[in-house]
């Protein structure tokens, strides 16, 4: 594993890890990159728990800037983000309407709805545990590592439910860990497929979304620790073996569905246009 600091904000770290698998040949020399992944981290004062300045980073080879201005360019585009989350323009708007006018067919008129769609709703899964202290890391808490492996098996089963044969993994899109998970916690899971993308009959894709919650029933509070989206496909050798296989769409009945939907199209779209 090979990993280096390719960019730094003012408190914010982004690392660059690659796994790097050796040529299985002798004759071979070179190299190959089995997984690539991107961190992202906040300095903290120790003290205020307030953000801390970090080092400044100084870029020298041309590989060096090119990941200091990609890693920027996608600072800018999370901080957009955050301004205008609640701000959407014409276009969004009417792709929000084109979203939402499936769904209120479903929920007003279920004998007429398109049958080679499904409600984001009906695509659901969920399963619960209560944190153990042999899941902890260094630091007391729940190894991060130990949430996203239960996340991947709870978004493994709601593709599988969904396309109705054994999915393909294809990528971890995106993950946040937005608080921490201690020792005893009660941590709800809850999953969906977000949204397909048919394009490509050969590869169609299923990205499913799964939300961590920490819940405290004695105080009556649930707040979400974590957020994972991963990406899946079917095996066209799978599709061989069941006549008239179809992924159906997945369509919003609420506005705030929808808006979960637009926020991840738009945010997969800079990745698939590098």
């Amino acid at each position: 594993m090979v990993g280096s600091v390719i960019w730094v904000g003012r408190s914010s770290i982004e690392i660059q890890l690659d796994v790097i698998q050796s040529p299985k040949e002798e004759s071979d020399v070179s190299h190959s990159v089995a997984l690539a992944a991107n961190f992202i981290f906040v300095a903290r004062d120790s003290k205020t728990g307030k953000a801390a300045a970090v080092n400044r980073l100084s870029p020298e080879t041309e590989r060096e800037k090119f990941l200091f201005e990609e890693a920027e360019a996608r600072s800018k585009l999370r901080k957009k983000k955050r301004v205008d989350r609640r701000k959407l323009k014409n276009g969004e708007v009417n792709q929000l309407e084109a979203l939402l006018a499936e769904g209120r067919i479903f929920c007003d008129m279920p004998a007429l709805a398109d049958r080679d769609s499904i409600l984001l709703r009906d695509t659901r899964l969920e399963n619960a545990l209560i944190c153990q202290p042999q899941q902890r890391n260094i630091h007391g808490r729940i190894f991060g590592g130990f949430l996203m492996h239960r996340a991947f098996e709870l978004a493994f089963s709601t593709a599988y439910v969904f396309a109705g044969l054994v999915p393909c993994f294809l990528e971890v899109d995106h993950v946040d860990f937005l608080r921490p998970v201690d020792v005893g916690d009660f941590l709800r899971l809850t999953s969906c497929v977000l949204y397909t993308e048919l394009e490509n009959p050969d590869q169609p894709l299923i990205n499913v979304e799964v939300v961590a919650h920490v819940t405290r029933p004695e105080i009556r509070s649930s707040d979400v620790s974590n957020t994972f989206y991963f990406t899946f496909s079917v095996r066209p050798e799978a599709k061989a073996t069941k006549n008239g296989f179809k992924i159906r769409n997945v369509v919003p009945a609420t506005e705030e569905e929808a808006r979960r939907i637009l926020e991840r199209m738009d945010a997969e779209m800079p990745q698939q246009n590098q």
